[in-house]
């Protein structure tokens, strides 16, 4: 999980997020019960909610403050701060304990330096829980980038690092 809004003002939007609002804006906020899905489709094009831009959403969907960023804060899926380039959730619900992820979660922090809600020093690979994958069977599992990985073990998980390393490195 990501820390709470810091008491400091948000750092501004650029112009680049600024333009992603303004345009999910004008194609959602008609939407009864807009706020969801415009937070979804921001996050979807800019990989996070930028802090700065809950003042804005809140004035067009005539909503407070503090109800945009409850919203924010309340739901794990929405992101305060960039994502590193490579996604991983790591499923820690029942079965997936049983099988194993704790030692991935413990084997993330201690040799990837991957903690749990965080992104790594070099920006590749931000580690996010997340309590059920569906793929109880095949534990333990865990998304990269959104596609579903089974069975898991320290040398997978090893791989599935290395080649999110590399993708940077292109």
């Amino acid at each position: 999980m990501q820390p709470s809004a810091p008491s400091a003002p948000a750092e501004p939007l650029t112009q680049a997020q600024q333009a992603v609002v303004d345009d999910v804006l004008q194609r959602l906020r008609a939407l009864p019960g807009a706020l969801l899905p415009i937070l979804h489709a921001i996050q979807e094009q800019l990989g996070f909610v930028p802090p700065a831009a809950e003042a804005e959403l809140a004035t067009a969907l005539n909503l407070s403050r503090a109800e945009v960023h409850g919203v924010v804060t309340f739901y794990h899926d929405f992101r305060r701060l960039p994502p590193g380039r490579t996604v991983v959730k790591l499923c820690r619900a029942e079965a997936c304990q049983a099988m194993g992820c704790r030692a991935l979660e413990e084997r993330l922090a201690t040799v990837h330096g991957a903690a749990m809600g965080a992104t790594t020093a070099d920006g590749a690979l931000t580690v996010e829980p997340v309590y059920c994958l569906g793929n109880c069977a095949l534990a333990p599992a865990l998304q990269v980038d959104g596609a579903l990985k089974g069975r898991v073990d320290a040398t997978a998980l090893d791989r599935l690092v290395a080649a999110a390393r590399a993708k940077g490195a292109r």
